[in-house]
C-alpha cells in the first residue's frame, strides 16, 4: 500500500503538482511552468497565456501588473525572484530594470526579425529587454458625456487645462503606471521641465482621479464613469468594437510614445522555459495575437500583419523621445518625487 501511495504521488508531481510547491517557496522548480507578469490589456494577456501554452504543454502562471506597479515587485522580490518574464508594458521601467540588473541579457534568434526601433532598445540595453511593439499617447473621450455636458472635445494638451474640464479628466498614477511617467517625460520634453511641472499643478486642479493602471482611465471614460483620459491612442479602436462612445486625438503640442518590451528577470527559476516563450514572443503569429485581442499597437516583428486600426503615426506629431534619459533609475525616481511632492502631495 505504501509503495502505491508513493508511485500515486511521483505521478502527481510529475503532472505537475510542483508548481504548487514552487509557490509555496520550495527551492526546486517545475520545468512545465512558466510565471509572467502581463503588461498589456486582460484579453491579449489570457490568448498569450493559453496560446503558448497550448502549442508548448508548458504550463503559464500570468498575473497583470501596470510596469511602474511590476517594476516595484520584480525589485522587491530580486533576492528570490517568482517572475520568469515580464511581458509588456512600456519600455522606460524595463529599462530602467535593466539598469538596476534585476534583469538578464539574452539575445534571441528571431531579434533579427524585428524593426529598428525596437532593435535599438535592446542594443540600449545590451539585450535586457527588448521592443514588442509600438503606439502614440494621446487623449481619449467619451462623445456622449461630452455631448451632454455640452463641452468641447480636447485637442491639444493645453486644452486640458480648461476651466469647464474640472473634474472630468483622468491620468493614472506615475507611481504605479508607464503610461502615466511617460506622460510626464513628454511634458518635460515638450515644453521643459519647470514649465511642465506647472502644467502638471494645473492639471491637477482638472483630475477626478489617478487610478493605478494606465488602462484605469480609459475604461473609465469607455463605461461613463468619467469624460476623458490621458491614454494610449491605440486602445482606442478596441474599446469602439466594444460598442463604447469613444474617440482619440493625438495633442497637437506634439506627443510621446511607447516602446512595449519584454525581459527576463535575473534568478528566474524556469529560465529556458523562459527563453522558449520570449522567442515566441518575437514571432509575426504571437505579435498577431494583439489585433485578435483588439489591442492596436504596432507590432515589433516586420512580417506581423499590421491592423488597418493601428494609428498612423504619419499623422501624428511624435515628438524624438528620449528613451536613453528617461529610461534611467535616477531620473524616474527624481521625476516621480517631484510630482508626488508639488504635484500629488501639495495644496493646488
Amino acid at each position: 500500500m505504501k509503495r502505491h501511495t508513493n508511485q500515486v504521488l511521483n505521478h502527481a508531481l510529475g503532472a505537475g503538482l510542483l508548481a504548487l510547491a514552487m509557490g509555496a517557496g520550495a527551492a526546486r522548480a517545475d520545468e512545465g511552468t512558466l510565471n509572467v507578469i502581463c503588461g498589456v490589456q486582460t484579453e491579449w494577456c489570457s490568448l498569450v497565456q493559453t496560446t503558448f501554452a497550448r502549442s508548448t504543454g508548458i504550463k503559464v502562471n500570468m498575473v497583470q501588473k501596470g510596469a511602474g506597479e511590476a517594476l516595484a515587485q520584480i525589485a522587491a522580490e530580486s533576492a528570490n525572484p517568482k517572475t520568469d518574464v515580464w511581458f509588456g508594458g512600456t519600455g522606460d521601467p524595463h529599462l530602467q530594470a535593466a539598469e538596476k540588473d534585476l534583469t538578464v541579457a539574452y539575445q534571441s534568434p528571431n531579434i533579427n526579425l524585428l524593426r529598428d526601433w525596437a532593435v535599438s532598445q535592446a542594443r540600449q540595453a545590451r539585450y535586457k529587454t527588448v521592443g514588442l511593439y509600438s503606439g502614440p499617447l494621446g487623449f481619449a473621450y467619451n462623445t456622449e458625456l461630452l455631448a451632454k455636458k455640452k463641452l468641447p472635445p480636447p485637442a491639444c494638451w493645453a486644452d486640458l487645462l480648461k476651466p469647464q474640464y474640472k473634474g472630468e479628466v483622468q491620468m493614472a498614477n506615475p507611481n504605479s503606471s508607464g503610461t502615466a511617467y511617460l506622460a510626464i517625460a513628454t511634458m518635460v520634453q515638450i515644453s521643459g521641465e519647470d514649465k511642465a511641472f506647472e502644467y502638471l499643478k494645473a492639471l491637477h486642479r482638472n483630475i477626478s482621479q489617478y487610478p493605478r493602471s494606465g488602462a484605469g482611465p480609459l475604461k473609465n471614460v469607455s463605461h461613463g464613469e468619467n469624460t476623458i483620459a490621458v491614454a494610449w491612442i491605440h486602445d482606442v479602436p478596441g474599446e469602439v468594437m466594444q460598442g463604447f462612445p469613444v474617440k482619440s486625438v493625438a495633442p497637437c503640442e506634439g506627443t510621446g510614445y511607447e516602446i512595449g518590451s519584454m525581459s527576463i528577470i535575473k534568478g528566474a527559476r524556469n529560465l529556458s522555459n523562459a527563453k522558449k516563450f520570449y522567442d515566441w514572443a518575437l514571432t509575426a503569429p504571437a505579435q498577431e495575437l494583439g489585433a485578435a485581442a483588439k489591442q492596436f499597437q504596432l507590432p515589433s516583428n516586420r512580417d506581423a500583419k499590421v491592423d488597418p486600426r493601428v494609428p498612423d503615426v504619419k499623422r501624428i506629431k511624435l515628438i524624438d523621445y528620449d528613451f536613453e534619459k528617461y529610461g534611467k533609475a535616477s531620473e524616474r525616481r527624481r521625476l516621480l518625487e517631484r510630482w508626488e511632492r508639488e504635484v500629488n502631495g501639495a495644496n493646488n
